[in-house]
């Protein structure tokens, strides 16, 4: 897969840290700034003067709190010195949706939170989806970014101050230390983050309903490096090696696209012609980051390796240039809460150094699970992301419309003058014909991609088979 992109060396632990970070004030209010979607057409109307200024002075985005969190101890005496302590330490055995959460603090995608959430800070991203600094800054956090432990499991802690979190083989991961238990109101939760309590959620199925009744929270700190040991650990580069990689390209603007799905000619219709707009806005130099989601996902979508062999195709087959893209895995769990989860996808995109970010319809929406009709407005999600506390330094960039043209024979922006001339086909019919070994029409997808998504479906018994994720295991 190397012909995907250039990945950089791991590169050193950030040496510094934000002591104070995980712990920000409750707001007394919040100041909600005016919708701010950056549009190309307004965008565009900038004078040259004032578009030569922007791209000459632009530099990657600082991340959130100013500095990004780097919670995994050096090589060396302060690894062994953590290894030590946690052989007299109360343990917590980490599921496999808790080690993803576990890599997404350690990396610093959620910067500047340094550990899992105390309850001052769940109860600000429960109703305010922002944090407070102490500085009185306010920070986006919209999901809250918690760990559940039983009854049994509070009571074996007692007043103990510092825990040790374990993986399913009961290796050592993490330190969790100065921590606060608190009761989990999973009800609250639920109705707040998804905006319903109807039963068929799949991350609540997976990870709340059956979670225990108490949430614990502290400062994190992490053994070693998350690994997965599937073949993909070189594509999960952290926000401090995408930030490294953007720099090596010498880029001045960075547009993120996030999926959960293959990609087809319409994706990269609007990656390309992202960057052709960018460049006519004065930018020199855009590189776009091509970031798959590649945590916890729902039984029917398609699981992360073959994403990436589908990926690889695409790249290969010169849909995207690998010269201005950077492929690499994002990996926090998906919740498929809409509007709400969209905000945090936005955020952690920003720690990697993005300042563009492309919204399309009904971002990590799902149909509703008891209805037949989609659980949020389709407009929504872009509409909140122009509107949240803690993004206006991201400049949101909507999706424009694309279809199949049968005219043309490829995929194109659809044009409202000829609608009789458009095909609109959706990840439902996308899937059936590969599930059905049919080809799509011509330009659809590049022919290596919809290979690759044939022989997944050809390989798939059941829908079990079809998400079995490895074990994250430190490494």
């Amino acid at each position: 897969m190397a012909s995907m992109a250039t990945f950089v060396a791991k590169s050193p632990n950030f040496p510094h840290r934000i002591p104070n970070a995980s712990r920000p004030q409750l707001p007394a209010s919040l100041s909600l700034t005016l919708p701010r979607h950056l549009s190309f057409a307004v965008a565009g109307r900038r004078s040259s003067v004032a578009r030569r200024a922007a791209a000459a002075s632009c530099s990657l985005i600082e991340p959130d709190g100013g500095r990004l969190v780097d919670l995994v101890a050096p090589e060396g005496p302060a690894r062994e010195e953590l290894r030590r302590e946690a052989a007299g330490c109360p343990q917590i055995r980490l599921s496999r949706i808790d080690l993803e959460w576990v890599h997404v603090l350690s990396e610093g995608w959620a910067s500047p939170l340094g550990g899992f959430m105390r309850e001052a800070e769940f109860l600000q991203t429960l109703h305010f989806n922002c944090l407070r600094l102490g500085d009185g800054s306010v920070v986006n956090m919209s999901l809250p970014i918690v760990l559940a432990i039983d009854d049994a499991q509070k009571r074996a802690i007692g007043d103990r101050r510092k825990v040790v979190l374990v993986d399913a083989r009961d290796k050592p991961v993490a330190i969790l230390s100065d921590i606060e238990i608190y009761k989990h109101n999973k009800e609250e939760r639920i109705a707040r983050t998804w905006g319903t309590t109807a039963p068929g959620l799949p991350y609540v199925e997976e990870a709340i309903t059956k979670a225990g009744n108490w949430l614990i929270g502290g400062d994190l700190e992490v053994i070693e490096r998350i690994k997965y040991n599937d073949g993909l650990d070189q594509y999960r580069l952290s926000p401090a090696e995408l930030r490294e990689e953007f720099s090596r390209r010498d880029a001045d603007a960075v547009f993120a696209f996030q999926l959960r799905n293959p990609v087809h000619n319409g994706h990269a219709l609007l990656m390309t012609d992202t960057r052709r707009r960018l460049l006519e806005m004065g930018y020199r130099n855009p590189v776009l980051l091509l970031h798959p989601l590649g945590g916890y996902t729902k039984a029917d979508d398609v699981p992360l390796h073959w994403r990436m062999k589908q990926h690889e195709k695409v790249l290969e087959d010169g849909v995207l240039n690998p010269e201005t893209t950077v492929v690499a895995i994002f990996p926090s769990p998906m919740h498929y809460a809409g509007p709400t989860e969209v905000q945090w996808h936005a955020k952690s995109r920003i720690n990697a150094g993005a300042n563009f970010y492309i919204v399309g319809r009904d971002p990590a929406g799902m149909s509703h699970p008891l209805e037949k009709r989609d659980l949020y407005d389709a407009d929504h999600g872009k509409k909140v992301l122009g509107m949240a506390p803690g993004l206006e330094r991201l400049n949101i960039l909507p999706f424009k419309v694309a279809a199949y043209d049968k005219k043309q024979q490829k995929m194109a922006f659809f044009d409202p003058s000829r609608p009789q001339d458009f095909l609109f086909i959706s990840g439902t019919k996308m899937r059936t014909l590969a599930k059905n070994r049919e080809d799509p029409p011509d330009g659809f997808m590049c022919p290596g991609g919809w290979k690759v998504l044939v022989d997944y479906y050809d390989s798939a018994t059941t829908p079990q088979e079809t998400n079995r994720s490895r074990e994250a295991v430190p490494a």
